[in-house]
């Protein structure tokens, strides 16, 4: 071990080359000593008293003393200077700093090999300045340290993580321990310990960290993203869409205001909802309802291209004063409502600072825009549905008041069969009836032949799979299946194949009746407006 101020001691090998026959020499020295003390004896006092022989007894047992402790001593001293041997050549072959301090002055007494190693300074170094290690500390730790290292004098415990700046100016980590040496008294005169550099656990650890934040991010986006798909299907009605939509938004986007702008012809925008984080308790008179795409140049590149658009400071943005209802707005990201390639409206989000928003939130933003636009689309043929349900509802109604005229007698059933077949052939709308076990055709209007392109000789007799009119077949085993269970479907939204092969979306609405003594279905679709593309999906 190194000292900064080492005590210069003799090599036990040294001494013992010194002096190889010392255990021979203290033997031959007690047997002269006794020689000489009976020689005395038998000169001086003839008769030998009682007295001369105690003397003589103890001189002799002296002796012998002297030689076994000076050879015990002798020993323990080897066994002290050996183990001294071992410890500094463990301490100058360790990776880590063995030191000692005074726990007063707080000055180093002794360092290994290794603090030359992790701090790039020399033992010497700090045998001229005992307090030269308090430089090391990094700046940002060092009043931090340097206070428990002070509270350390008094508790004797240390056991900190900080940072070190190495002679060459490179930054390292270290984990310093220490425990106390006390005197008889109890009190703390010295603080030894070690100090491990751990840079590479440090850095590790930190990016576990960082992995375990983006994962945590990522799995509280993902949930999030999911929750709002879920809400935004739960009810069709535009107004709960909107509201649902806008607040997933500010969820995910930490902006202070959201608006869905719905496209109304080539560019006229309407803003059909708008969510502020700090609601304002009554709006201005003059709040505008639509905005024209052709008078903000931003907008109309992001309708023409279909492109999100980050503005970080909209002051740099010249054409940004004409944006109405956002004079305030700092940050702004739009991003827009597509489906079926279709572009329905823009999705937007402000902020009163600069810079509140990354390329990450627009991403976001965009995941949300996805199950958004289409439950805009599906609100929208939600309603027009509901609008053409009603007439196919008010018309299925007058079927089912002849139908129960047929009930009251025989003639009045044969006077129903009359006016159920007039209203049957003479509708303008598609009706049918097939078997409900086969789903073979009995009966069908011309409004069904020139919809579906079929004559009715192609029909009947025929089943509807055998025909490939249902899309997917598992469609009317659905509405079979919902027939017997709750009764009468009304403004089932499928997709019906004609004899060409063409798909169309058609509302659907059906019933059970009793035809020819035959448990039947009677059918009714509707064609979607061929003017709403959004409804061909």
């Amino acid at each position: 071990m190194r000292q900064v101020d080492p005590p210069r001691r003799e090599s036990p090998r040294r001494w013992r080359a010194a002096y190889p026959h010392w255990t021979l020499i203290s033997v031959v020295v007690g047997i002269v000593f006794l020689t000489v003390v009976l020689a005395v004896f038998r000169t001086k006092v003839r008769p030998l008293d009682v007295f001369s022989a105690f003397l003589l007894f103890g001189a002799a047992v002296l002796s012998v003393l002297i030689v076994l402790y000076t050879r015990s001593l002798r020993r323990a001293q080897q066994i002290q200077l050996d183990t001294e041997e071992r410890l500094q050549e463990m301490a100058d072959n360790i990776q880590e700093i063995v030191w000692m301090i005074d726990a007063e002055t707080k000055k180093a007494l002794y360092v290994n090999a290794a603090y030359e190693t992790i701090t790039g300074r020399s033992c010497q170094s700090l045998l001229e300045n005992p307090s030269s290690y308090e430089d090391l500390i990094h700046p940002e730790d060092r009043v931090h340290v340097l206070t428990k290292l002070g509270e350390a004098t008094q508790t004797g415990h240390f056991d900190e993580r900080f940072r070190i700046v190495r002679a060459d100016g490179e930054v390292r980590w270290v984990t310093v321990h220490g425990f106390p040496a006390r005197d008889d008294a109890g009190r703390i005169y010295r603080l030894v310990g070690t100090a491990q550099e751990i840079t590479a656990l440090k850095e590790a650890e930190e990016k576990i960290a960082k992995h375990l934040a983006s994962a945590e991010s990522a799995r509280a986006e993902s949930d999030a993203l999911c929750k709002a798909t879920l809400a935004l299907t739960a009810d069709l009605r535009m107004d709960f869409v909107l509201d649902t939509l806008l607040e997933s938004l500010l969820e995910l986007v930490p902006g202070e205001c959201a608006r869905v702008l719905l496209l109304e012809g080539d560019s006229q925008l309407l803003v059909a909802r708008e969510k502020l984080r700090h609601p304002v308790p009554e709006k201005a008179e003059d709040y505008p309802l639509t905005l024209d795409a052709a008078d903000s140049p931003f907008l109309l590149r992001i309708l023409t291209t279909q492109n999100s658009v980050l503005l970080a400071d909209t002051k740099d943005e010249k054409e940004w004063p004409g944006f109405k209802g956002h004079a305030n707005i700092r940050s702004w990201l739009c991003v827009p409502l597509v489906a079926s390639q279709q572009t329905l409206g823009l999705l937007s989000v402000g902020h009163t600072d600069p810079n509140a928003f990354t390329q990450d939130h627009v991403r976001r933003t965009q995941l949300l825009a996805i199950p958004a636009a289409a439950a805009i689309q599906n609100s929208r043929l939600f309603e027009r549905a509901e609008i053409y349900g009603s007439e196919l509802q008010r018309r299925l109604t007058d079927l089912r008041q002849t139908e129960k005229a047929l009930e009251h007698s025989e003639e009045g059933r044969r006077v129903s069969e009359d006016k159920f077949q007039k209203v049957f052939r003479s509708s303008p709308i598609p009706f049918s009836i097939t078997t409900v076990k086969e789903g073979r055709f009995v009966d069908v209007n011309a409004a069904f032949e020139r919809r579906y392109g079929y004559s009715r000789a192609e029909v009947i007799g025929r089943t509807a799979g055998e025909l490939g009119i249902w899309e997917d077949p598992k469609d009317r085993a659905l509405m079979i299946a919902q027939l017997q269970q709750r009764g009468p479907i009304r403004n089932a939204i499928t997709r019906l194949r004609t004899k060409s092969g063409e798909l169309k979306t058609t509302a659907y609405s059906a019933d059970k009746i009793q035809f020819d003594g035959q448990s039947c279905i009677l059918a009714v679709s509707e064609d979607l407006p061929d003017n709403d593309k959004s409804l061909n999906n």
